[in-house]
């Protein structure tokens, strides 16, 4: 077998050389996008506000914005907290194929410091795209196996954020590729602290970019690692896997096609193994109309982390909510849709939400699973209060790359997440920076538009 590491790092050096296609330029911008949008509500909830002020004593000296407070500082220390922020409401992308969330750990590194750097746009995009090639093919030939005690945002995002920091300190692939070697060693984050309470995995996307950051400043400065990291008997994939990774799934077309444009991004706001359920009750609600009063009973079939992630009746707060399958399903037959008005106080105390929640039940499917990473699917069956009995096999969720969000369903998520700080013509302005600028979006004004890099 060829070593895959010096396989990827090649790639990712080769981002920074090959003319940069259209489409992908732009696959790349909606990402950007779809990072701001998941990046602005966690600006205003959960730990980063309390962590933002903890480490303020050592925000240091640079030019990363940390949007949290809209702080300048060093790259570390903003890339920590806008992939905490980013990784809060959870709304950020999704790299189906791996089970991986690419965007909070890898543009949250990415940006801070091509921020810090003064880098250019392109230069930033070239790093996003490269960081994604990395970390997604990763997390393929990691799974399924590496998640069932490990939360790979946190594990892979070290190795992406890390391939994108060397890309933009304008590594070579020996660089790329020790930076990824040095984030082996950095990289943890097990499924406890996702599954279970407190808020930790909240943290994972901050700590997966913030380690990136040092792992690939540590390169670029000329410190090396084990170019065997990944593929050795005792390297990553043995040591948080049962084998030493599925390279050839992971490589395959490796230079014909990229991960950022086969991203899935989410229509709602949960956890996306929910997805193939909410999707199926509206496939099934458009045929036939019902609501949560008309719910005698729903049974749902899918994958193993549908049961094991999602099954959950216990919830008392936001984050909770956004991991019950039950929940959410009362959600969306209350509420109409699973967004972030879902997870207010107001809609948590809802006792026609909690109402639904008992009457919903979660199975293994052993067809569903087997075909699990790569398919996300569920199978339905709800019983209505008059007898009826509906069913449904829901085979794929809407935003994966075979339904994807169209840029306008793209942009109107979010136009409606960056309400929750930015008023209609500051979102306008970010959106088109983001979408059609060509320089690096930096500082929020005060009323909350971009500044653009050196102004």
């Amino acid at each position: 077998m060829t070593n895959p590491l010096l396989e990827l790092a090649a790639a990712a050096a080769e981002w920074n050389r090959r003319p940069l296609p259209a489409d992908v330029e732009h696959d790349a911008r909606r990402a950007v996008l779809d990072w701001f949008a998941s990046l602005l509500p966690g600006c205003a909830e959960g730990p980063v506000v309390a962590l933002a002020r903890a480490l303020a004593p050592g925000r240091g000296a640079g030019a990363a914005v940390a949007y949290v407070d809209g702080g300048a500082g060093f790259s570390r220390h903003a890339a920590l907290l806008n992939g905490v922020a980013s990784h809060t409401a959870e709304f950020d992308d999704i790299y189906r194929d791996g089970g991986y969330h690419p965007g909070s750990p890898t543009i949250s590194a990415a940006l801070a410091v091509a921020q810090d750097i003064g880098a250019s746009n392109e230069a930033f995009l070239r790093a996003v795209i490269g960081g994604y090639e990395v970390g997604c093919r990763i997390a393929m030939a990691l799974q399924p196996s590496h998640y069932r005690n490990w939360h790979i945002t946190a594990t892979v995002g070290t190795l992406g954020a890390a391939t994108a920091v060397a890309m933009l300190k304008g590594g070579d692939a020996g660089v790329i590729g020790n930076a990824i070697a040095i984030a082996t060693s950095f990289a943890g984050g097990h499924q406890e602290n996702l599954q279970g309470q407190g808020v930790t995995k909240t943290l994972h996307g901050g700590h997966a970019a913030e380690a990136g950051v040092l792992a690939g400043l540590a390169a670029a400065a000329g410190v090396t690692g084990s170019l065997d990291s990944l593929h050795a008997p005792h390297g990553y994939a043995a040591a948080t896997g049962e084998d030493t990774g599925n390279w050839l799934a992971a490589l395959e077309g490796l230079g014909d096609w990229t991960p950022i444009s086969r991203m899935t991004f989410k229509n709602h706001g949960c956890c996306g193994h929910i997805f193939p359920t909410l999707d199926g009750l509206r496939a099934l609600q458009a045929k036939v109309p019902f609501s949560a009063a008309d719910i005698r009973r729903i049974d749902v079939r899918g994958y193993g982390p549908t049961r094991s992630i999602c099954d959950r009746m216990q919830v008392e707060s936001a984050r909770d909510a956004r991991f019950s399958l039950q929940y959410c399903v009362g959600a969306l037959l209350v509420l109409g849709g699973v967004r972030m008005a879902a997870f207010t106080p107001e809609a948590l105390a809802r006792l026609d939400i909690r109402a639904v929640m008992p009457l919903v039940h979660v199975a293994e499917d052993p067809e569903i699973a087997a075909a699990y990473p790569r398919r996300r699917m569920a199978r339905l069956r709800v019983e209505l209060t008059d007898g009826r009995v509906l069913e449904h096999f829901q085979e794929t969720r809407k935003g994966d790359p075979d339904d994807p969000l169209t840029d306008a369903e793209l942009a109107a998520k979010f136009d409606e997440l960056a309400a929750t700080l930015l008023d209609p013509d500051d979102t306008g302005r970010l959106k088109a920076c983001i979408l059609t600028g060509q320089k690096l979006p930096r500082h929020l004004t005060a009323a909350g538009a971009p500044r653009a890099a050196g102004s």
